[in-house]
């Protein structure tokens, strides 16, 4: 059984200072915080607040070369939480043939938002994940504010080797 979410926001973890995407489902009961990189921290975050690039990034990318072969994204599921990693599919549709694909969590999740496609995490996964009281919201908000406003125009889409 899975659940539909929504992408509340970002925030940063205060000890590692990972970025958390943050899924709440759509009753506002359950949030389930998936850690990630800060490059997928920025695709999410360019998404969310609409910030057009000059050049797209790799989920953009990857949004217009479905677009262009008629795929569309029904959803994503992220699916299982294993060892603290959470796994995530994308399914597809292409004339009416499905296909499942294999993906991190925080890729998926830049995808759907681009492409307006419903999130949904499994009900396992949900009991798994480390709960968050929904009290302390507010302040996920005011993290999220704070990473936004770190962010810089170059650290979108320069990889320093």
């Amino acid at each position: 059984m899975f659940r539909e979410m929504k992408v509340s926001g970002l925030t940063v973890d205060p000890f590692t200072n990972t970025p958390i995407v943050l899924l709440k489902d759509l009753e506002e009961k359950e949030i389930v915080p998936i850690w990630i990189g800060f490059f997928e921290a920025s695709a999410i975050a360019t998404q969310l607040e609409k910030v057009q690039l000059s050049r797209p990034m790799t989920h953009d990318l990857i949004k217009s070369i479905l677009d262009t072969l008629g795929v569309k994204v029904v959803k994503i599921e992220v699916n299982d939480l294993r060892e603290n990693t959470f796994y995530a599919t994308i399914h597809l549709d292409m004339d009416g043939v499905k296909y499942a694909i294999d993906a991190r969590p925080s890729d998926a999740i830049a995808l759907a938002l681009r492409t307006s496609s419903p999130i949904f995490v499994k009900e396992e996964v949900i009991k798994k994940s480390r709960k968050i009281d929904l009290r302390q919201q507010k302040e996920g908000e005011e993290a999220l504010d704070e990473f936004l406003e770190g962010l810089s125009p170059k650290d979108f889409g320069k990889y320093k080797m």
